[in-house]
């Protein structure tokens, strides 16, 4: 009796009806932000329909022939962010041009920077076929991470200071934030190190009652980490980024190894840092005192430092309440970087309470999926560098939110896919590309035996291909 194949489904279909709903949500957002001026069907509202159009279906056919069994729902769910995003800043536009007729608007900027970040994303899918690829690269990402992180350090014209940061550099044409791509590259060296000495880190060390404790050595790279962070927060002033950077090395190692001990001297590491960072530096003292004194007078209208942004997002998502203003009907202009730190306050606004926590449900869906393809891949690598850049995502969205309600201090970081900022826009969709390759390592069908000469060699620890071994006759 011979075997029957199932072979299962690639789900490309669902994709493609999916990302046709994501589409109409981010083309019907941005139609009614351009009611606001009479002119819904203006030439910004056809500049974004197109390009995210074209570009998501650019995307999905990548996707049909090089990665036919990646998760469906990743690509529509991000274009659906993207696109409401663009919406968002296209209505922030709007009121300001109605102030300032002279006013330089910001979305055909950003409608050009989706075009070269999912652009980047299908150039990603294309060449590297494969994620394991990267491990070879574990140390060199490490030292382009360094390079990444020092060039805004660089003096004019290569750094620049922007607001009291120091993150971005210019690039002739506008800024870029490096430090956007160090979180990918960081990301690698993390997977890479952590994959390899992941038996090292667990067999060697103290044991101190349910504590495992790690040798001295091991707490290199966590102290790397951790000096990273402080580095960014001193010599940078961006204390979101600081956050970020050692939050991801803290999830992947606790990934790694599952040992609470680690997470304990995290956080020690962590209360230290802030310690000393409240002692020595103002603007972190500062951002401390208007998060815990926001209402007070002389705290809200203080420069720099003040509560005022603050106070005037939460003025702006208690008058949203439960179903919002409306696009186009809110003041979310009167917030100071509404289009970039306080989006999700602006869209919280004028979508509401349900519109906000539909947006965070697209997040969790998101980040889902990639842990999801992090427990269906069977390399380590690609489960640490799936879970971690999956962690970014989350990261960034319970900062951002969290210090626009008032949970947590506020900090400079953007919310994924929506805020103005190329830099950022263009990291994530690359993070979106590797999640999309990683995923469809995990839900690629096993080859049977019947057919395992068909299947190019898998690839090794090293990230090469293993060489097939002659297959066996059947026995009578």
């Amino acid at each position: 009796m011979s075997d029957v194949l199932t072979v299962p489904r690639s789900r490309r279909t669902v994709e493609f009806f999916l990302l046709l709903l994501a589409l109409g949500v981010a083309v019907g957002a941005n139609y009614l932000a351009g009611i606001d001026r009479e002119e819904p069907f203006g030439e910004y509202f056809w500049s974004q329909a197109v390009t995210l159009a074209v570009m998501g279906l650019f995307i999905h056919v990548i996707l049909r022939f090089r990665a036919k069994y990646a998760d469906p729902v990743i690509l529509p769910i991000v274009i659906a962010l993207n696109g409401i995003g663009l919406a968002m800043i296209h209505r922030l536009d709007l009121s300001a041009l109605r102030v300032n007729p002279d006013f330089a608007p910001v979305a055909p900027q950003q409608v050009l920077w989706t075009a070269v970040a999912i652009g980047s994303a299908a150039v990603l899918l294309i060449l590297l076929r494969d994620h394991r690829i990267l491990r070879r690269f574990t140390y060199i990402s490490l030292i382009v991470s360094a390079i990444l992180l020092l060039l805004p350090l660089m003096p004019a014209p290569v750094g620049l200071e922007i607001n009291g940061a120091r993150i971005w550099i210019s690039v002739g044409f506008g800024t870029f934030q490096p430090g956007e791509i160090a979180k990918i590259t960081l990301a690698i060296f993390f997977a890479g190190y952590l994959s390899t000495n992941r038996d090292l880190i667990l067999l060697a060390g103290k044991k101190i009652g349910p504590l495992q404790l790690p040798r001295f050595r091991d707490l290199a790279p966590m102290a790397a980490a951790w000096l990273v962070s402080i580095g960014v927060l001193i010599f940078q002033r961006d204390l979101g980024s600081s956050i970020l950077f050692f939050g991801l090395f803290m999830v992947m190692i606790y990934v790694a190894t599952s040992r609470v001990s680690w997470v304990l001297i995290g956080l020690a590491l962590i209360g230290v840092g802030v310690f000393v960072a409240l002692e020595l530096f103002s603007h972190v003292a500062l951002r401390f005192d208007s998060w815990i004194n926001a209402f007070a007078p002389e705290v809200y209208g203080r420069a720099p430092g003040g509560s005022a942004q603050v106070v005037q997002g939460l003025f702006g998502l208690a008058n949203g309440g439960l179903i919002g203003t409306g696009l186009g009907a809110g003041r979310p202009d009167l917030v100071t970087y509404a289009n970039s730190d306080m989006i999700i306050a602006a869209l919280g606004e004028e979508l509401g309470l349900i519109g906000v926590v539909a947006i965070v449900m697209l997040y969790v869906l998101l980040v889902s999926r990639g842990i999801r393809a992090a427990l269906g891949t069977k390399d380590g690598f690609g489960k640490l560098l799936a879970c971690g850049l999956s962690f970014t995502i989350a990261l960034q969205c319970f900062v951002v939110i969290g210090g626009i309600t008032r949970l947590i201090p506020l900090t400079g970081l953007t919310t994924p896919f929506m805020s103005a900022g190329g830099s950022s826009l263009l990291a994530n969709w690359l993070i979106v590309g590797l999640l999309l390759l990683i995923s469809e390592t995990a839900r690629r069908p096993a080859p049977s035996p019947l057919m395992k000469d068909s299947f190019p060699a898998p690839l090794g620890m090293n990230g090469k291909r293993l060489k097939k071994k002659p297959a066996q006759e059947a026995t009578p």
